[in-house]
C-alpha cells in the first residue's frame, strides 16, 4: 500500500511562504533571517506627504519601500526645502538609525504613492548591531547610495536640464509599479531648479519625441529607450552600481 503524504496545515504553509519582496535589501536576506524578521515587518500603504521622519527628531521606524518613492530634503532657516535624495525599492529610509545616531538635520517624507515595509527602529538597530546579513546588505546599500549622491551632484554641474530630467524619469520609473505617476510642474521646477516655463518646454519636447505623455499632472512613460538615449551617462552609472551591489 502506497504511503500517504500528510498535507501540511494551511497555517503552517502560510508561515513558510516567503513574500515576493521587491525591496532589494529584504530580497537579499537569507531565509532564516527573513523568517526571524517577518513578524516585525508591517506592510503599509503610503500616500504623498506621509512623514517618515522629521528634522532633528527621533524616528520610531525605518522603512523599506516596495513601490513608489520617498524624498529626503534639507530645510533652511526660512523654511525652504531642497530634495537631496530619493529612495525607492533599491533601499531604505532611516539611515540615521543604521549609523547609530538618534536625529538628523533633514526630514524624509513619501513622495509618490506606493507601499513599504515598516520595521521598528529599535528592532532594526538590534538586528544590525552585531553584524550579519542585514548589516552587510545595509553596507552595500550605503555605498550605492553614496555613489548616487556623488554622481547626481556631478550631473547637476555638468549636464543639461533636459538630460537631468531624463535621468530622474528613468530612476523614478525603475521604482514605480507601472508606467504612470503623478508629477506637477511646480515639483519639477523645484527639483531641477528652473522656472515653470522651462519645465513646460522640456515636457513638450519629450512628448513631441514620443518618449512621454503628460496631461493634468499625470506623466506616462511611452518609450523608455528614447529616454535612455536622451539621458546623460549618470543614470547608467547609478543603475549599474545598484545592480552590482544590490542584485
Amino acid at each position: 500500500m502506497a504511503a500517504q503524504t500528510r498535507a501540511k496545515p494551511a497555517a503552517a504553509q502560510r508561515r513558510q511562504a516567503r513574500p515576493l519582496y521587491r525591496n532589494r535589501i529584504l530580497r537579499q536576506l537569507p531565509a532564516a533571517v527573513e523568517r526571524r524578521l517577518r513578524p516585525a515587518l508591517e506592510q503599509i500603504e503610503m500616500q504623498p506627504g506621509d512623514s517618515l521622519y522629521e528634522q532633528n527628531q527621533t524616528s520610531k521606524y525605518v522603512f523599506f519601500p516596495e513601490t513608489g518613492m520617498a524624498a529626503i530634503v534639507t530645510i533652511l532657516k526660512d523654511g525652504t526645502e531642497t530634495e537631496v535624495a530619493s529612495v525607492g525599492n533599491e533601499g531604505m529610509i532611516g539611515m540615521p538609525s543604521y549609523m547609530g545616531v538618534h536625529t538628523a538635520p533633514r526630514r524624509a517624507f513619501w513622495r509618490m504613492e506606493g507601499r513599504a515595509w515598516r520595521l521598528d527602529a529599535a528592532r532594526f538597530k538590534a538586528e544590525t548591531r552585531g553584524g550579519g546579513p542585514l548589516t552587510e546588505a545595509m553596507r552595500r546599500y550605503a555605498h550605492a547610495m553614496f555613489t548616487q549622491l556623488a554622481q547626481l551632484a556631478t550631473c547637476n554641474w555638468h549636464h543639461t536640464i533636459k538630460q537631468r530630467f531624463c535621468c530622474w524619469l528613468l530612476l523614478t520609473h525603475d521604482r514605480m509599479e507601472g508606467d504612470q505617476f503623478d508629477v506637477t510642474h511646480e515639483f519639477l521646477a523645484q527639483l531641477l531648479g528652473v522656472r515653470r516655463a522651462g519645465i513646460t518646454v522640456i515636457l513638450g519636447s519629450l512628448q513631441a519625441a514620443g518618449a512621454i505623455e503628460h496631461r493634468r499632472g499625470r506623466l506616462t512613460i511611452r518609450n523608455r529607450r528614447k529616454l535612455e538615449k536622451l539621458a546623460c551617462e549618470c543614470y547608467g552609472i547609478v543603475r549599474r552600481e545598484f545592480d552590482r551591489l544590490m542584485g
